[in-house]
């Protein structure tokens, strides 16, 4: 049975968003606990989902995936098989780093990095329009990324 979080818990989650390298030690001094006290609740987090893993974030430009680009996504029929279909399809791409059921205009979104523009080209047209049940892209370009991927606020 879950435990309601408490002040301390979410000071721990904090720390950990903030910096996922934190040590056990630091942590339990950053929220005067013992380090044991703090590993237990820190295990509690992830044994109840409050924390579902921790990662490394890689500079995009460093490894040559410097542009990003939005894709929504209109498929040419909305029902559960074909959004299952999709789905499926999206989480095989390795380029695909969200995809998004929406309300609205487009059915999903997806959130790609590539190289640059000829890189997307070449995915849009052997890779993208070949996904099951889509009937039309709209890509976006993303010149500037103002704040990306920010600290969950609670």
């Amino acid at each position: 049975m879950e435990q309601p979080l408490d002040r301390t818990d979410h000071k721990i989650l904090r720390l950990l968003q903030s910096d996922g390298r934190m040590g056990n030690a630091e942590i339990a001094k950053r929220v005067n606990v013992s380090p044991a006290t703090c590993h237990r609740r820190i295990q509690r987090l992830f044994d109840e989902g409050y924390v579902s893993s921790v990662r490394a974030m890689i500079d995009p430009k460093k490894v040559e995936r410097g542009a990003l680009v939005m894709v929504g996504v209109v498929l040419d029929r909305s029902t559960p098989e074909s959004f299952a279909e999709f789905e499926n399809a999206c989480r095989k791409l390795p380029f695909i780093l969200d995809c998004h059921l929406v309300a609205g205009d487009f059915d999903y979104f997806l959130k790609i990095r590539v190289r640059d523009m000829s890189d997307f080209n070449h995915l849009h047209g052997d890779q993208l329009i070949a996904l099951p049940g889509v009937r039309q892209t709209r890509t976006f370009f993303v010149m500037k990324e103002v704040v990306d991927n920010a600290p969950l606020a609670f």
